[in-house]
């Protein structure tokens, strides 16, 4: 019997027992067909997927693997080992229950009546998930490599996405029959070595992936999202390819269009391309699908400011103001506009992306905190003038999210990790309201089919 060298994070579940330590496993159920070790993240993957999808047919791609794991979880979690929490896994059957109750907890779970259904690929922290949640949607399957989103992931919709989905192992649980296939790729060069700008030229690349599944699963639409960028990546190659090769899994592609979050109640201008597509057997021409009006901007930068004044962490030192200030100065001399950018209460914040640039081209003045002694080390000491950098929660606010307590006992999206985590997360995420638009208009194209 093969030994798993990995340990179970309890603390990845967030059950409670967050002092429980660790629980080595060591059981022929974490093994795939393969023989090879199943990591622990996709067994929580496999679990949790089971959970929410258990009574529904596409539950039963994970079943089995479900059931055993539970069942070895069950045989080497031991009360000792979960310390004052202990009596709760007393019997299987009390594990099973508690684990399965938790998971329910989550404040955006899928809808009780779908209407339809779709993957989630390159999921991050779930915006196309919950966008499409929004419209009635099941998510069937999702997966996200990153750690850290992982945890948000789970914190709020109850499920661990599964790892890397380049792997056979992974996509073997990607259900069929689902309706929509929905993912936020990485734009990557491709070879072009054969220069036939299709299918083969993407192997090696994530978008190849992407491409396969479709190929193998044939849903009925593809919901693709990217940078910008991507529209004139390689002098075009790459979207030409990324087209050509929809069409030979067998999609019809309108053209693809350039949206920008500002015009669908975000006070963000963030511009990304966006590709849809439908199976060709469908009978659905490109000219069938309209990406949904950019009319105007409804929302400012005051709309999703903070309520409350925010922690004076969030305050630029005066050692930085100076550095920013002499850093424009210089490129302005050069007659260059690079350098930090004040967004005005009544303006739209610029888009947000990861790494300092996406704080310092939103920087905003907020006069409402009185208490500015440092709590943290730093250079200095912080502004007077109100100078600030935005919350995570602000940038959640930005993207869509529902991050703010309506007082309707509404849910809240959950931020279980550090700031710098959380920044990296709402950067690289979707903007959740125009991926609903537009998903609202996929949905208005297929149901005008049937």
């Amino acid at each position: 019997m093969a030994q798993v060298n990995s340990t179970l994070p309890l603390t990845l579940l967030d059950l409670g027992y967050r002092k429980a330590g660790a629980v080595r496993i060591y059981d022929q159920n974490s093994l795939d067909d393969d023989g090879a070790i199943i990591p622990f993240t996709d067994q929580l993957a496999i679990v949790t997927h089971y959970a929410m999808l258990q009574n529904r047919k596409f539950g039963k791609v994970f079943e089995k693997k479900a059931r055993d794991f539970v069942e070895s979880w069950t045989q080497n979690i031991t009360a000792k080992q979960l310390g004052e929490h202990g009596n709760i896994v007393e019997e299987p059957q009390g594990f099973q229950t508690y684990l399965f109750a938790e998971l329910f907890k989550a404040p955006f779970p899928g809808p009780e009546k779908p209407k339809f259904t779709f993957i989630d690929l390159f999921a991050g922290i779930g915006g196309f998930r919950m966008a499409l949640q929004n419209l009635g949607g099941q998510c069937v399957f999702s997966s996200e490599w990153d750690a850290q989103a992982q945890k948000t992931y789970f914190a709020n919709y109850g499920e661990v996405p599964f790892g890397d989905i380049t792997k056979e192992s992974t996509k073997k649980y990607i259900p069929d029959g689902f309706d929509i296939l929905c993912a936020g790729f990485p734009c990557q060069a491709f070879s072009l070595a054969g220069k036939r700008l299709g299918f083969a030229e993407t192997r090696g690349t994530l978008f190849f992936d992407v491409a396969e599944i479709l190929r193998r699963k044939q849903p009925k639409a593809l919901f693709l999202e990217n940078v910008k960028g991507l529209a004139i990546h390689d002098k075009g190659k790459t979207l030409k390819t990324i087209l050509n090769t929809l069409d030979e899994v067998g999609y019809v592609v309108p053209t693809p269009q350039i949206i920008n979050a500002m015009y669908f109640g975000v006070p963000q201008h963030r511009e990304r391309i966006y590709i849809v597509g439908f199976r060709k057997d469908l009978g659905i021409t490109a000219d069938d699908f309209t990406y949904p009006e950019q009319k105007e901007v409804t929302k400012h930068w005051i709309d999703v400011r903070e309520a409350k004044p925010v922690a004076s962490k969030y305050y630029l030192s005066t050692t930085y103001v100076n550095t920013l200030i002499n850093h424009k100065k210089r490129h302005e001399a050069k007659g260059n506009g690079f350098g930090y950018a004040i967004i005005p209460d009544d303006g739209v914040a610029n888009a947000i992306v990861v790494g300092g640039m996406g704080r310092e081209r939103n920087i905003i003045i907020d006069t409402r905190q009185s208490d500015l002694t440092p709590t943290t080390r730093i250079k200095g000491e912080y502004n007077r003038d109100g100078w600030r950098r935005m919350t995570p929660r602000e940038w959640g606010a930005l993207q869509g999210y529902p991050v703010y307590d309506t007082g309707n006992g509404d849910p809240i999206f959950v931020i279980p990790v550090a700031d710098a985590s959380a920044y990296k997360q709402f950067g690289n995420s979707v903007a959740v309201p125009a991926i609903q638009a537009t998903a609202e208009q996929i949905l208005k194209t297929l149901r005008k089919r049937r």
